[in-house]
């Protein structure tokens, strides 16, 4: 069976990257997710529970950056929930 969307997750990390978001302990975030089917639904458990594994997210453009990361959210059909929750997980970070 295919899946809904051509993006990859590599494109998805590199959009949010690129939207000034950085992503401790990369690797095993892209690790995990290249091992999974649905790779949305792992990013969205990553980025909730990640935390001690060492997956964090913290955004270096103090705000600035939220219609790109809306964007990247929605160009990879995510739900407007993770988003959400991304975007005060991301005001929550010291």
């Amino acid at each position: 069976m295919g899946s809904l969307s051509t993006e990859s997750f590599d494109e998805f990390l590199d959009s949010l990257k690129q939207a000034g978001v950085a992503i401790s302990n990369e690797r095993e975030l892209r690790e995990r997710l290249a091992e999974a089917q649905r790779w949305r639904f792992a990013f969205s458990t990553l980025a909730s529970n990640g935390r001690p594994l060492g997956i964090r997210f913290q955004d270096h453009s103090a705000g600035g950056n939220e219609a790109e990361i809306h964007r990247a959210f929605t160009q990879f059909q995510f739900p407007e929930s993770m988003e959400a929750a991304f975007a005060a997980s991301l005001r929550s970070e010291h």
